[in-house]
């Protein structure tokens, strides 16, 4: 792989460590997130990375960000859309706020960035876009009632994008990982089975977008016990996923 490579949510977790891995592979890295301490960190170690500060849940920041980038680093090549959060939620105490920022962050957030990037792939016949989704995504789990539903929407989104721009060149590609150490992450109270660091998610992430791939999932164990699980019949699975984790 060689260019400029866009890399959102990069202040921390699987982000920062997809930053760190394409400097390390003389790419050009642009690097988009709110925390601008965290990012001039990342300038400072590599004098291939240009930070820009910018509230991906708001559109003008995002398209001024990467306007700013392509002056600077040329045309974005690469863009791994990955800025997002997580909150477990207890639905049984609704509030519709804690939603509303889930899918301003994680779904509309990557809308604003791919507004600002198809035109010009479209117009070079040239682009490679992977979208941060999850395992989360494939069918309902616990406590996920913000989160997962904004994976899914991103999971038939990256479907819908192939059908529309892989006739202009234009490579996607949705991002499925398991469970990662990150600072999200870090606030769960549960067993996290095959957990993975995020330098190995990194390192697995960029693996697999040199492939044919449209769905970059890992770890293998662990989204094959997800995937054979989503076999079930609806209610036999809502049972199985309840008993087995108290719900």
């Amino acid at each position: 792989m060689r260019g400029h490579c866009l890399i959102t949510g990069a202040s921390s977790g699987i982000g920062e460590a997809l930053a760190r891995y394409a400097a390390e592979k003389h790419l050009r890295v642009t690097v988009i997130a709110r925390r601008s301490d965290r990012l001039a960190q990342l300038r400072e170690q590599y004098h291939n990375i240009h930070p820009e500060t910018a509230d991906i849940a708001d559109k003008k920041q995002v398209v001024a960000a990467i306007k700013r980038a392509v002056s600077v680093q040329g045309a974005v090549d690469y863009a791994v859309l990955n800025a997002g959060i997580y909150q477990p939620v207890d639905s049984s105490f609704f509030d519709s706020t804690v939603f509303d920022e889930h899918m301003k962050v994680n779904y509309s957030g990557v809308l604003y960035c791919l507004e600002a990037l198809i035109p010009s792939m479209v117009e070079r016949s040239s682009g490679h876009i992977a979208l941060m989704g999850s395992t989360a995504g494939y069918r309902g789990l616990p406590r996920s009632a913000a989160y997962g539903p904004t994976k899914a929407a991103l999971q038939n989104l990256a479907e819908c994008l192939y059908f529309d721009l892989h006739r202009h060149n234009i490579k996607i590609q949705i991002i499925n990982p398991g469970f990662v150490q990150t600072e999200a992450t870090a606030i769960n109270d549960f067993e996290m089975p095959d957990i993975v660091t995020a330098e190995t998610a990194a390192a697995e992430i960029f693996s697999q977008m040199k492939t044919a791939r449209f769905e970059i999932a890992f770890p293998l164990r662990f989204v094959l016990k997800m995937k054979l699980l989503g076999l079930l019949p609806i209610l036999t699975y809502l049972k199985f996923v309840a008993r087995k984790t108290g719900y």
